[in-house]
């Protein structure tokens, strides 16, 4: 969902600024104006004085115009935040047990996971991924799935075999996990 969104946003505005800056451009080395142009040549101020001066007697006019910059900036700062933000988890920490720790790379058990689920009854393809923090990772697993393989076995078995590993081997109280099962969609073949 946030990556349709970013991107979205990301068009929009790339859309709005691309045209309002070539516009500008355009107007400015002496091209003429187009239609909606709110300016009538390239020696036209942006506001007028009248334009800045119209509304400063009206006490709502700047607490508007800041309250709204404020939100603007607040929702850059917020998508700023969601984009930058990582999505994969690059080191977990595993307890050795001695009161010290290990560093796992988070890369190694994603695909020591995928393996593990990869290779069960019925599984063509896994994809794991890391999230959460190094002390306490949480897991997000695809797995697609034969058209004959019952879901709720599919999904015991990565439970009972791959997930319990990856906890106990790496000393971890809990790691919970997201499951999404799709099917493998063959295609129509004529049988003759």
């Amino acid at each position: 969902m946030l990556r349709t969104v970013n991107r979205v946003l990301l068009w929009a505005v790339g859309l709005v600024l691309f045209v309002v800056g070539g516009s500008v451009l355009a107007v400015g080395l002496g091209a003429p104006a187009p239609s909606w142009w709110i300016h009538d040549s390239r020696h036209d101020v942006l506001l007028s004085e009248a334009e800045r001066t119209r509304w400063r007697a009206d006490g709502w006019w700047w607490p508007t115009v800041l309250a709204v910059l404020a939100v603007l900036v607040l929702l850059a700062l917020w998508w700023l935040t969601a984009v930058l933000r990582r999505r994969r988890l690059n080191e977990v920490l595993v307890d050795t047990g001695d009161g010290e720790g290990a560093l796992l790379r988070g890369r190694a058990l994603e695909g020591v996971l995928a393996g593990q689920a990869g290779e069960l009854d019925g599984v063509s393809h896994a994809q794991v991924l890391l999230t959460g923090r190094p002390s306490a990772p949480e897991t997000r697993v695809r797995l697609r799935l034969e058209p004959q393989v019952d879901p709720a076995t599919a999904l015991s078995d990565l439970t009972d075999v791959a997930l319990t590993r990856a906890r106990d081997s790496a000393g971890l109280a809990s790691f919970p996990a997201e499951v999404r099962l799709t099917a493998v969609k063959h295609s129509a073949e004529r049988v003759s």
